[in-house]
């Protein structure tokens, strides 16, 4: 269990600039996306403007940050013996200017720590990393991209390439560091990814994170950024996934990957493999009638999962253009084709859709839809999967499917009532 001590910070602010490759890179206004927590007959929210931006989240004074630690830990009881604080924020963590004195305070507590996303750019001197590890840091995941200082320097703008790679050495020492990488197609892929993976293996680093490049909308990009970076073509999910699988097989680093796959665990979607029913025998009888409405990586897992509960006449899985399903959006539903929709839909819980806005968009075939919320997560990515057994995994799984089925049971028979 972990107690989130965010620290916040703006992308490309509180980072020491941009990566060529960041998600956050040439935001322009946009309206509100929608979501869940906008109000019945309004589109807009701060979770959905501001919010899903990272725009306004300056970095918060230490103070605060330790008061809102120390009060969850009284307010709470906890008994996880592997409970941590996760120092994270918007920024890079490294960059926070207090991060030192932070540590020193929270070392109190006598609770290790966890060091949320870091790229190191905030690293100017080694005995840093020392310092943090002497304050109890004992995690950290850790944005390498590559070994290669020239690289590092090119790609991540770091002002001090070799202290942070020396600097990720000396955590990987002592601490259990995961590295990550977004892996950009003939530059960090390849040979030069082999290198990383041998000088990973060679400090001690506990696992690599593959996290694939998304440069267009249909790939995530839906703050009217794209493309991030011109004459770049990212791997396809195929090309990643079988990346993924080819550095798992060389190197004995844990290796997951985002959005696909986790090679030990299976994950995503796990119990999609389930044909003989082990797992599957504990969903509730489906009964009612549904469109599952997702994206375009996770269709052909739900619709395994369905074919193998035996529920293809009740329910149908239908596939937007965006990969991932929390990023979709109201303009992927206007080109849904409806003739494909049944009367009840099941959107993706965390999507980016005001739910009257949706409702209005899947109907306009003069239809009236029934459109409602699953949950908001139906498995796990690499970047959590890393840290769980193929037991946890498909647990979660369960979890999210059987509330899956209760909102089509529920909603499905409410539309047919």
């Amino acid at each position: 269990m972990q107690i989130i001590a965010d620290v916040g910070g703006i992308p490309g602010k509180d980072c020491r600039g941009f990566c060529k490759y960041c998600y956050f890179r040439k935001v322009k206004d946009f309206s509100p996306l929608g979501c869940k927590n906008c109000s019945p007959n309004t589109i807009g929210c701060e979770t959905c403007s501001d919010g899903v931006a990272e725009t306004k989240n300056d970095f918060i004074p230490p103070y605060v940050v330790a008061s809102m630690v120390q009060n969850t830990l009284m307010m709470g009881e906890f008994h996880d013996k592997n409970l941590k604080i996760n120092i994270s924020g918007g920024g890079d963590v490294s960059c926070y200017p207090q991060l030192e004195e932070l540590t020193a305070t929270f070392n109190q507590f006598d609770i290790p720590m966890h060091l949320g996303y870091t790229s190191g750019k905030g690293i100017d001197d080694v005995k840093m990393a020392s310092n943090l590890i002497n304050h109890g840091v004992d995690e950290i995941t850790f944005t390498l991209f590559a070994t290669d200082a020239l690289l590092r320097k090119r790609w991540m703008s770091d002002p001090n390439p070799e202290v942070s790679i020396n600097a990720f050495k000396r955590f990987s020492e002592s601490c259990e560091v995961h590295a990550a990488a977004v892996i950009i197609p003939g530059v960090n892929d390849g040979d030069v990814l082999k290198e990383t993976c041998i000088k990973l293996e060679n400090w001690g680093a506990e696992a690599l994170i593959l996290m694939r490049f998304a440069n267009y909308t249909h790939q995530g990009l839906i703050l009217g950024n794209e493309p991030i970076i011109k004459d770049i073509e990212p791997h396809t999910i195929q090309e990643f996934e079988a990346l993924v699988r080819e550095i798992n097989q060389e190197f004995d680093l844990r290796v997951t990957g985002t959005p696909v796959c986790d090679p030990e665990t299976e994950a995503p979607f796990a119990i999609s493999l389930d044909k003989n029913k082990v797992f599957l025998q504990f969903m509730p009888e489906i009964t009612g009638e549904a469109t599952i409405l997702t994206s375009k990586i996770a269709a052909p897992y739900i619709q395994r999962i369905i074919d193998n509960l035996d529920a293809g006449d009740k329910i149908n899985v239908y596939a937007v253009e965006k990969d991932i399903g929390c990023l979709i959006t109201m303009e992927d539903l206007k080109n849904a084709d409806l003739t494909e929709l049944k009367e009840t839909i099941i959107l993706p819980g965390r999507s980016f859709v005001q739910d009257a806005e949706a409702q209005k968009i899947l109907s306009k075939d003069g239809v009236d839809r029934l459109v409602a919320r699953g949950p908001d997560k139906l498995t796990v990515d690499g970047e959590m999967s890393s840290t769980l057994t193929r037991e946890e995994v498909i647990e979660k799984e369960i979890e999210a499917f059987r509330d899956l089925i209760s909102a089509i049971n529920f909603f499905g028979m409410q539309k047919r009532k």
